[in-house]
């Protein structure tokens, strides 16, 4: 779900995405590779010319579509229902 409140946050960048979230790099790519494949987000590569120009790999950016808000608002409903403390960023 953190995954989820980052995307919605603007969070985009993987590696933006494991420092909002405090996830390492092998528990965030799969979580986003899911997502995309449910349906709950959606990306897109950089223009090319960015990465070329600053000497770099390209940067594939995230952002959650409507069926992902869909998900995490009855995610957090269920905290709410159970009185958890809701999840936030580091």
């Amino acid at each position: 779900m953190a995954v989820l409140v980052a995307l919605a946050e603007g969070v985009s960048y993987g590696f933006d995405i494991m420092d909002a979230t405090g996830l390492p790099s092998g528990t965030v790519y799969p979580i986003l590779a899911r997502f995309e494949s449910r349906g709950l987000a959606e990306s897109d590569w950089e223009d090319p010319r960015v990465p070329r120009e600053e000497s770099r790999p390209a940067r594939k950016y995230y952002r959650i579509t409507a069926a992902g808000r869909s998900a995490l608002a009855a995610e957090l409903e269920r905290f709410r229902v159970r009185g958890l403390p809701l999840p936030r960023l580091t």
